[in-house]
């Protein structure tokens, strides 16, 4: 394909001869290096580059260190903005010795001579060319010396997440650069769950007519967030007719893309009527960091412009990035010629034989080196006028940034800078990239921006659209617990609970919302809500508005609302009343609890006897007395009854804590065991949502509920266990035939329909508390505003009284006491108290941690070791020291000290008679 198109652009151009050999050698240092730039010279980019690119030729002559006697000649052509133009300029230049190509602009044109530069191997540097489908992966020879419009899109993108709107309208030049820039912005849109709710594409040429016919239905959407994604002049043509329309005013918003900044940069003035159009615009400019380099240029720009005997006009974005890309080639050239690269040129027998020697195509050649060159342009790095110009992996130039400018008066103002680095920032790309990468969204900041209409208030981004249409509301038509919603088979009339709380609502909305409601259902029985919101998600409804729990699978596919009424999932069942008995006073505790209780008031009666044996007399005698006293001493601490003193300071540790449990344990009994003696209580078989599913008893629940797959498929309880009932009679008669009789054990249900059911069915009750935590929320497709919109009118409903006066009108009727007709299906567990017998457990272990290490420290220090019989058995002697052990432990300590102060007198005395008789004998035997 891209050997045809070059075919036939030849074949229509029929070249002639050019009657050049390139198939000869260069020197090394060529005298003059020629490389082409191709773009409009009478657009606002091309004026301000073609000054940009002569100054930067001007600059690299004059430097002799740079192509080093070289001289570099650059042939520009005018494509005029026509892209049939800029190709046949393009093949002409290959017809001389080019060994690069700048520019061109138009996205066309880019693309085109992308494909002649592939075959030819001439490399081709655009410092305009933003389309982001120009890449490397399709064009191997294309460099792009400026930012795509990728970035560009990322960072609108992160405008629109940082102001929190969902939706924006494109409007756009409906060519490659307007369409591809558009997609881009849609991608980068996807990623943060926003997206582009219109499409308004414009022609090339588009005239005043045209635009106000496009903006008449831009206005009629709901969204008012608009990117504009155009040229200059049809810009301003948008701009002006935007304001006749009136949609310059309070509520819009107008992100613009850098072609405003360009222009405003290049302009020395614009008229008032202009910049009054723009009021409040937030356009994009390309950010180049401040620096010598740039400074110098820009104060060297009004000459240079006069040289060139141009129009009066100044320096943007664009002829920054012109000037670095000679710069780029001439750098890559200088690194070509240094590394011993030759400019020379060969013929395409490919060319020459298809063109059968009549349209002259041997004048077409290829760039020996070409990719030799285009190697050394990728791994350039110099500082220049636009910053550092370094290429990453992908070739995109490194640190792109972007200034975000707010269009206030005769200029605009700084609002802050987006990078790919650390999003939004108020801090200069410069410094943050000194910082760690931080994405955050508490990391990103703009100062205040002054809106459309003189507002510094940001504005909704969203109005209802002004388009007649009506919303499509679906409703469920109930069989049963109308009070919630009821659709008049007759007049069609629908109402209820859910009704009224939708109308407060719209009420509240600051502008009229025209709907319709449209009943879901038959009639006969309850619809699938799953159904509803499925059809709410492909667009059947606008919206559904009724008893609609949030729940999971749901969220997936559509937006609720604030929950306007609390909803969980409850047991209902059968019960009787329940007699406190004979046995009443052991119903406060499980067996359980009463098993762990017994055995720690043993356990810490022992624990205190082993730390009070050897000091508390109390704690002595026989062992008939000391178990007595073990005993005693337990139960009597739970009625803080004891007598005996404790002595030891391990032993008032514990007894404290024993206490402390005590007393927990105590007032828990007292308080429900008075509950059990003074309230009526009801009973069930069913004792909880545990051992509901634990059993194989069948279990009921609503038409149309949740509550089937959440049993089935969250709890694990087998389908053929669940039995669908419609309506509260259903209810009544299943839990009254019971599990036995093909009825229920109990039903499953969300609490709103339940308090409603049992406010005229005293004989069942509800079963403990909500084992889900749901609510009732009203269903819109994904990422509309509305529910944005209606979550803000349900809190006011909720905070000024509203909501309860409808939930009282609806539901408030009731006929049993609510006193009653909920049971605690659970005692007292051991759980509830499990940190207790802890804590008590550990101080018990660690005193007598304590104690033992001091036992055995005293054993060795007042029971000294005897000497070992060596004829008498290993078993024997180990007995007989575990023997000594004990026994040494059931003495007193106090008399373990004095038979121990005993033997020390005795050694003392014995010592001094042994003296004493040494000395006797020594003075007999003397002379």
């Amino acid at each position: 394909m891209k050997l045809a198109l070059i075919l036939l652009l030849a074949f229509l151009l029929d070249f002639p001869p050019s009657g050049l050999g390139k198939n000869g050698t260069a020197a090394a240092r060529p005298a003059t290096v020629h490389i082409g730039a191709i773009f409009s010279h009478n657009s606002t980019i091309g004026r301000v580059a073609k000054v940009a690119i002569d100054a930067a030729v001007s600059d690299i002559n004059a430097d002799p260190s740079i192509l080093r006697g070289t001289k570099l000649v650059v042939e520009m052509q005018d494509s005029n903005c026509n892209s049939f133009i800029g190709v046949v300029q393009a093949l002409q230049f290959m017809e001389t010795d080019i060994v690069a190509i700048i520019g061109p602009q138009s996205s066309v044109l880019a693309h085109v001579i992308s494909h002649v530069s592939n075959e030819l191997r001439v490399p081709l540097v655009s410092f305009s060319a933003t389309d982001p489908t120009l890449n490397s992966l399709q064009y191997p020879f294309f460099v792009r010396s400026t930012r795509s419009d990728l970035f560009q899109m990322a960072a609108v993108a992160d405008l629109v997440d940082y102001y929190q709107w969902n939706q924006v309208i494109a409007v756009f030049i409906d060519d490659d650069h307007g369409r591809n820039g558009v997609a881009s912005l849609g991608d980068k849109l996807a990623e943060k769950r926003h997206k582009i709710s219109y499409k308004a594409a414009l022609r090339p040429g588009a005239t005043s007519s045209d635009i106000m016919d496009l903006l008449v239905k831009v206005a009629l959407m709901g969204s008012r967030i608009i990117v504009l994604h155009v040229s200059p002049d049809i810009g301003i043509k948008v701009f002006s007719t935007a304001r006749y329309l009136g949609m310059m005013s309070s509520g819009y918003v107008w992100i613009a893309t850098d072609w405003l900044s360009s222009l405003l940069d290049s302009s020395s003035l614009l008229d008032a009527t202009t910049m009054e159009a723009m009021q409040g615009v937030l356009a994009l400019r390309q950010h180049t960091a401040d620096s010598r380099l740039k400074n110098v240029l820009v104060s060297r720009w009004s000459q240079l412009v006069k040289n060139g005997k141009a129009e009066n006009f100044k320096l943007n974005s664009y002829g920054l990035y012109a000037y670095d890309t000679v710069w780029l080639v001439s750098h890559a050239l200088d690194a070509f010629f240094r590394d011993g690269g030759r400019v020379s040129f060969s013929n395409d027998s490919n060319l020459h034989d298809a063109e059968g020697g009549s349209l002259h195509l041997e004048a077409m050649s290829v760039f020996d080196q070409g990719q030799v060159l285009l190697n050394k342009i990728l791994n350039t790095s110099f500082d220049g006028v636009t910053g550092k110009v370094q290429f990453d992996y992908e070739r995109n130039l490194i640190r792109p940034a972007y200034d975000l400018l707010n269009i206030v008066g005769t200029g605009w103002r700084t609002i802050g800078y987006w990078t790919n680095y650390s999003g939004l920032s108020i801090v200069p790309p410069e410094k943050l990239y000194e910082k760690p990468e931080n994405l955050s969204a508490s990391n990103q900041q703009l100062f205040s921006m002054i809106w459309p209409g003189d507002t510094v208030s940001k504005p909704r981004g969203w109005v209802f659209p002004n388009n007649g249409k009506e919303l499509r509301i679906g409703v469920p038509n109930r069989a049963s617990f109308r009070q919630f919603v009821s659709v008049s088979s007759k007049s069609n009339d629908i109402k209820g609970f859910c009704i009224d709380v939708f109308t407060a609502a719209v009420n509240l909305l600051p502008y009229p919302l025209p709907y319709r409601f449209v009943s879901f259902g038959n009639g006969h029985e309850n619809p699938s809500y799953s159904k509803l919101a499925e059809m709410v998600a492909l667009g059947e409804f606008d919206a559904a508005v009724g008893d609609m729990s949030i729940v999971t699978n749901r969220t997936k596919i559509v937006d609720f609302t604030q929950p306007y009424a609390q909803s969980g999932l409850v047991i209902v069942t059968s019960v009787k009343k329940m007699n406190s008995g004979v046995w009443a006073f052991l119903q406060p505790f499980t067996w359980e609890m009463w098993l762990v209780t017994v055995c720690a008031l043993l356990l810490v009666g022992a624990v205190i006897w082993i730390l009070e044996h050897r000091l508390n007399d109390e704690f002595r005698g026989p062992p008939k007395r000391q178990i007595v006293t073990i005993f005693w001493f337990s139960f009597s601490s739970l009625f803080f009854a004891h007598r005996e003193n404790t002595i030891s300071t391990a032993g008032r540790m514990v007894l404290i804590i024993w206490l402390f449990v005590v007393l927990i344990i105590q007032s828990s009994y007292t308080a429900s065991l008075t509950s059990i003696l003074t309230v009526q209580h009801l009973s069930s078989s069913v004792g909880g949502i545990e051992k509901l599913i634990a059993s194989d008893e069948p279990i009921g629940f609503q038409v149309g509920s949740f509550a089937e797959n959440y049993l089935a498929e969250d709890l694990g309880v087998s389908r053929s266990r669940l039995k669908a009932l419609g309506s509260p009679s259903d209810y009544a008669r299943a839990l009254e035939r019971g599990s036995g009789e093909g009825g229920v054990a109990a039903v499953v249900d969300e609490r709103p329909y339940i308090e409603l059911f049992l406010s005229t069915q005293c004989k069942f009750a509800a079963i403990g508390s909500e084992f889900t935590r749901n609510g009732w929320g009203f269903a819109f497709p994904r990422d509309s505003p509305l529910a944005v919109d209606f979550s803000t009118a349900i809190l006011t409903l909720s905070e000024n009284g509203d909501l309860q006066r409808i939930h009282d009108k609806w539901l408030s009727t009731s006929a049993c006491s609510s006193d009653g007709n909920e049971l605690d299906s659970e005692t007292l567990q051991i759980y509830s108290f499990l940190g207790l017998f802890l804590i008590c457990g550990l101080a018990c272990v660690l005193a007598l941690l304590v104690y033992f290490v001091g036992v055995i420290r005293q054993y060795f220090r007042h029971c000294p070791v005897e000497g070992t019989d060596p004829s008498g058995a290993g078993s024997s002697r180990s007995r007989h020291s575990l023997r000594r052990f004990f026994s040494f432990m059931d003495d007193k300590e106090e008399d373990v000290k004095n038979r121990s102060k005993r033997r020390n007198m005795q050694r003392e005395e014995s010592s001094v008679v042994s003296n004493q008789s040494f000395v006797g004998f020594n003075s007999t035997i003397s002379p």
